[in-house]
């Protein structure tokens, strides 16, 4: 058995949270999003790609956002994210250096914790 590599990262949202999902991750962060297969479609949610990253974000009715499990995307141009971010209202929070890389979190609109990293 071999794992070849990430398929995507799901991230709970809370039921009805679709629009805004579509709000930030395809307005604000330019995210593409995708149809959902049919037979997973009556579940709500959405999916998105950018690259080669693929998010699925899926409505859980007990939500509880992720504020320390995170996904983190590779980005160029941190600074001007940041700024962007900033003057949208979202939190633009700096952690400890990582060895090679700037970084900062944010949280989307319903809390949960995304991390974006640009190499140095």
């Amino acid at each position: 058995m071999t794992i070849r590599q990430l398929h995507h990262v799901q991230l709970a949202v809370p039921a009805g949270g679709e629009e805004r999902a579509r709000q930030f991750y395809g307005n604000v962060l330019g995210f593409r999003e995708v149809a959902k297969p049919a037979q997973l479609a009556a579940r709500g949610g959405c999916w998105f790609v950018c690259g080669e990253s693929a998010l699925h974000l899926g409505v859980e009715s007990d939500f509880t956002p992720a504020r320390k499990a995170h996904p983190a995307f590779l980005v160029s141009g941190l600074s001007a994210l940041a700024a962007r971010l900033a003057s949208l209202g979202y939190p633009v929070t700096e952690d400890l250096p990582l060895e090679g890389y700037r970084r900062f979190y944010t949280a989307d609109p319903f809390g949960n914790r995304i991390e974006f990293l640009e190499e140095l």
